[in-house]
């Protein structure tokens, strides 16, 4: 049986790809997406030629990426970057990992602003510009403000609309609609921080390494989405739709502030999972749609 990587290993110039890729602790396929990206190749040409002799810098920079994961950093930020509704967004410790369940929203998001509309949209709370720009990518049409209260965040979602080529999205540094000029919106979406202050889950896994001010909001975790749903009345035009996605156990409790605010329609989303995840109303007063 093979020794298992080790972080300082004797020399062992020439390795070949198999052999860094055995007898390691991680799954395949966090190791192959290391190795891939420490020699800036592709994982199918990786697995296509495991014979491939890595040189010792390579494997040594691969070794570090595979104890930096050990010790729990979020193999996102060690490759600094995440697949996003079929786009690759770059991600690093100034934004939150787009989960796959957010997808949802930008789902939700789509089936109410039909192809060809040229509406206004606002995702509140960009970070990488995940939202935005997945909406965007896929609604050329729209106009789509983004906001976040964090200027490095706001410079990587600005480097990945460059980096994909869209034009359709302009960022803006707020807190919540603190900044924002005068106007009403179509739609707004938001996937606020909703993570109790003080809940333990915050100091484990992934989310150890990940900014708080994007994860935690409040002893009930809903100040984010409290603020996002009372000023939503005041930007929405009439029939406008706000669509925010919530914890696994808040979907009352959302559905409860969306009523207090004069939202009509009101209804709770489930991810894949079955998990109620997005929480949708409208303002009364126009179309069930935007356009």
């Amino acid at each position: 049986m093979e020794t298992p990587v080790k972080s300082n290993p004797s020399p062992d110039r020439g390795r070949t790809v198999k052999a860094l890729l055995h007898g390691n602790e991680l799954p395949r396929l966090e190791l192959t997406m290391l190795l891939s990206y420490a020699l800036g190749i592709a994982r199918a040409a990786l697995l296509a030629h495991p014979e491939t002799l890595v040189a010792e810098a390579k494997a040594a920079q691969f070794r570090e990426l595979v104890e930096r994961r050990l010790a729990g950093e979020p193999i996102a930020y060690l490759v600094g970057k995440r697949e996003f509704h079929g786009l690759e967004l770059r991600v690093g410790p100034d934004v939150l990992i787009p989960r796959p369940e957010t997808e949802l929203l930008v789902d939700a998001v789509l089936e109410r602003i039909p192809a060809a509309a040229h509406c206004s949209i606002l995702d509140l709370g960009t970070g990488s510009g995940a939202i935005a720009l997945a909406i965007a990518h896929r609604r050329p049409a729209v106009r789509i403000i983004a906001t976040d209260i964090s200027g490095p965040a706001l410079a990587v979602a600005a480097a990945n609309a460059h980096a994909l080529g869209i034009a359709n999205v302009a960022f803006v540094e707020s807190d919540w609609y603190a900044a924002l000029a005068p106007g009403r919106f179509d739609l707004i979406a938001s996937n606020p921080p909703y993570v109790a202050e003080g809940d333990p889950h915050l100091d484990a896994g992934d989310l150890r390494f990940e900014p708080k001010i994007a994860l935690a909001s409040g002893a009930d975790g809903l100040a984010a989405v409290r603020s996002v749903v009372w000023g939503a009345r005041s930007r929405l035009r009439p029939g406008g739709w706000l669509l925010i996605e919530h914890g696994y156990d808040q979907a009352e409790r959302c559905r409860r502030l969306f009523d207090e605010a004069g939202l009509i329609a009101v209804s709770t989303l489930r991810d894949l999972a079955g998990i109620d995840r997005v929480c949708c109303g409208r303002l009364p007063g126009g179309p069930e749609s935007a356009s």
